[in-house]
């Protein structure tokens, strides 16, 4: 399983992904599913990736030797002139190869090869943007009524993004918010686990402005977690009191 986050705020992208995968509990492996390519002062691309590991491994790859020989192949990261055309192309990319999975997976196939893709980002000119590509290739992008995407085990720490998002928040604000969001999924599902990958992109800073691995030790997170769960449990002694009538 996978949880990753995209978040658009007025002043950039806030994106955290986690590594685990896993084929049962005890067959439990450590893969990166954040990707960044940029051109400075022209352009950056993230892609965080969820659902079945060779699907999603076969996209990046494919972008990756497209990148290898831009001049000799449709290198749709480099070329593509808006971040809607990226998404488009990748959508489109996405679908052919679960199809040709699926295809060759033959009717008597156990199962069914799905994976979806946020795809986060900003070209010189035009405002930050952040995309939510579903296995079938279509997609929907991110709004002031949709701010956010997830994707993977998300019901754990959706909650704490919805009661804490403000659009005008700052990035370091945002950051906390998804370690809580995070910290809370990880409690909650073993399918989900450390490190987990950040990423800050400021706007018109066509970098990360900010990255960061989050492994066992990190001292933030660990105190993000400790200080979160006394927080909730405070919070909890401090309601009000249920009466039983009679007891």
């Amino acid at each position: 399983m996978t949880y990753c986050v995209g978040m658009i705020l007025d002043r950039g992208l806030v994106l955290m992904s986690d590594t685990r995968t896993n084929s049962g509990v005890d067959n439990i492996s450590v893969f990166r599913k954040m990707f960044t390519w940029n051109v400075p002062g022209e352009r950056i691309i993230t892609l965080m990736t969820a659902g079945n590991l060779a699907s999603t491994q076969a996209v990046i790859s494919q972008l990756g030797e497209r990148m290898k020989a831009p001049d000799e192949r449709d290198n749709i990261l480099l070329k593509s002139p808006t971040m809607f055309q990226v998404a488009t192309e990748i959508g489109k990319l996405l679908r052919t190869i679960i199809a040709e999975r699926q295809t060759a997976n033959g009717d008597r196939g156990k199962g069914r090869f799905t994976a979806s893709i946020i795809v986060a980002g900003q070209i010189a000119g035009m405002e930050p943007r952040l995309f939510m590509v579903y296995p079938e290739g279509n997609f929907i992008e991110a709004s002031h009524d949709t701010p956010f995407f997830q994707i993977g085990e998300t019901k754990y720490g959706r909650p704490i993004i919805i009661r804490g998002y403000d659009r005008t928040m700052s990035m370091e604000d945002a950051v906390k918010l998804l370690m809580v969001s995070f910290d809370s999924t990880l409690k909650a599902n073993l399918s989900v686990g450390l490190p987990l990958d950040l990423q800050v992109i400021e706007r018109d800073v066509f970098e990360p402005a900010h990255e960061h691995r989050v492994t066992h030790d990190d001292p933030y997170f660990r105190s993000i977690s400790s200080s979160w769960g006394d927080a909730l449990k405070s919070a909890f002694h401090s309601l009000p009191d249920y009466s039983i009538v009679g007891e």
